[in-house]
């Protein structure tokens, strides 16, 4: 339904116009105002889309009319008719966006034609319009997944390349300057909470929210330059358990990474922020890394952090002797340098805490390992620390074992049914009962790519083949298969081919025209 007002001090030709109009586009909503003051009234209550405006009016001229209508209404178009066919008024009237012009007296049929052309611009913004909020809308209901599948990526897929670049720049967060990792660790039953804490990180500043696995949430928060790091961290963490404690009771750490330069060092400040969440007892319920003690004090911070880096990254892969010699040998330094030995067993199961809350970011859950006994010596710690590790390989290996043989299978077949869909590693993992870090791990093994570059794949096949079709425009194709900005296709798709979509299409539709004539 579309709105014109007609303005005129002559009540003949407001009638007049009217009459022509109603016959020409019966579906319009049509007022009359007799002169330029009331015109302004009824802009603010009727809102029209178009007015037909006279220039020569008493009181209130209609340029006059339309630059304060313009004014509180900048949506609102305009056609002037006057008896003055004059240069300053046509150059006054563009300059207020006026889009057309009728000349007294016109023929019905110009009159007709002229409104039909802004009409016909109206609809199409309008259409335009519906289809950018429609585009709004799919965006905005895709960014979370597209912020937990970031965060999933930057911490265990070593993904730092422009998929996460133009993600990042979708979601509009400042990522330039110092970053650091908090992880929440939440107690049985803490998974409710997940929405609220999300949305009071939201209010809290710049920060990506990753996935809840293993009652575990990590979040990657940008710096606030105004502040220290400590105290936006403190800050932080003290409103994500005050908002946690009122939903679902006590029981919840926060751990905090140290900070880190850029998002390709993001990882490190996760493991520092899962060290810091290992002794959850503590009275205070968050941790900084830096407050912890050295797993062992004799070797140097960069040796330390080397070692836990390759511990994490034994347990992922599932490398299960290279993790018993890393205990063992961590066992080995506390009796070399005569550690008190409950000190010692104390430290192993901070170790042990690790791996299990690592196995459950797969999807193993363990339990909490906990020693039967206190160690009398140190070959009485190997032994049970050598039970507990036993146990967690079990647990390992069980879990894989109930695995479906195609279920890799399964999943690449999902994506690429689905690619146009909205689809994220937490969804897919829900859907075939997977860790998403283990499908991560599963994609990187079999088919050594990520996850995240399979689906791309599939998106931008489709896009090629679409670009046969030459009655689709490139951004239909970019819905179609799946993105919400034709820029950010535009640079994946130039990434993936080295050609832009628009080259791309030029030589496939000269090739598929050079070879209908050929037969």
């Amino acid at each position: 339904m579309i709105k014109l007002l007609i303005v005129d001090d002559e009540q003949i030709e407001r009638e007049g116009l009217h009459a022509i109009l109603r016959k020409g586009f019966p579906e319009l909503v049509i007022e009359e105002a007799k002169n330029g003051k009331i015109a302004v009234e009824m802009a603010g209550s009727f809102q029209p889309d178009l007015i037909l405006m006279d220039i020569k009016m008493p009181g209130m001229s209609g340029l006059e009319a339309v630059e304060r209508i313009s004014a509180e209404n900048p949506g609102i178009k305009y056609i002037m008719v006057t008896a003055y066919d004059a240069f300053e008024y046509a150059r006054q009237a563009i300059k207020l966006g006026v889009k057309d012009y009728l000349l007294k007296p016109s023929k019905a049929s110009e009159i007709i034609a002229t409104v039909g052309k802004v009409i016909a611009q109206i609809e199409e913004e309008r259409r335009s319009l519906e289809t950018s909020m429609l585009q709004q809308d799919a965006l905005r209901k895709t960014l979370p997944l597209i912020e937990t599948d970031i965060v999933t990526q930057l911490l265990f897929d070593h993904v730092h390349d422009v998929h996460v670049d133009e993600l990042v720049a979708l979601l509009e967060i400042r990522t330039a300057g110092e970053m650091f990792v908090m992880l929440v660790s939440l107690p049985p039953g803490g998974e409710s909470a997940y929405s609220t804490v999300k949305e009071k990180v939201r209010h809290a500043g710049n920060a990506l929210v990753g996935a809840l696995y293993g009652r575990q949430l990590p979040i990657i928060v940008i710096r606030d330059p105004e502040r220290s790091y400590r105290s936006q961290a403190m800050l932080l963490a003290r409103e994500i358990l005050s908002a946690a404690k009122s939903e679902a009771g006590a029981g919840w750490f926060v751990g905090i990474g140290n900070e880190c330069g850029s998002l390709a060092l993001i990882r490190q400040s996760y493991h520092e922020a899962l060290i810091a969440s290992i002794d959850t007892t503590l009275p205070v319920k968050y941790r900084f890394y830096s407050d912890v003690p050295a797993l062992h004090m004799a070797a140097d911070p960069q040796q330390i952090r080397q070692k836990e880096k390759q511990f994490f990254d034994h347990m992922r892969l599932g490398e299960w002797e290279q993790v018993r010699t890393s205990v063992m040998d961590f066992i080995q330094l506390f009796e070399n340098e005569g550690t008190n030995l409950l000190h010692a067993q104390q430290r192993v199961l901070e170790l042990l805490w690790l791996a299990s809350r690592v196995l459950s970011e797969l999807g193993v859950e363990t339990g909490t390992p906990l020693f039967s006994f206190q160690a009398q010596n140190y070959r009485q710690l190997r032994s049970e620390t050598g039970h507990l590790l036993d146990r967690m390989r079990q647990s390992y290996v069980d879990y894989y074992e109930r695995l479906e043989p195609d279920t890799m299978q399964q999943i690449k077949q999902y994506i690429m049914e689905h690619s146009h869909e909205n689809i994220s590693l937490d969804a897919i993992g829900k859907r075939v009962g997977l860790s998403p870090f283990y499908i991560s791990k599963m994609f990187k093994e079999q088919l050594g790519i990520n996850y995240i570059d399979f689906l791309t794949e599939c998106r931008i096949e489709k896009a090629k083949k679409l670009m046969g079709d030459p009655e689709k425009s490139l951004k239909e194709i970019t819905f179609e298969v799946g993105y919400h900005d034709p820029n950010y296709f535009s640079k994946v798709f130039k990434k993936m081919s080295n050609v832009s979509p628009k080259e791309y299409r030029k030589t496939l539709l000269g090739k598929k025209r050079l070879t209908d004539d050929e037969n």
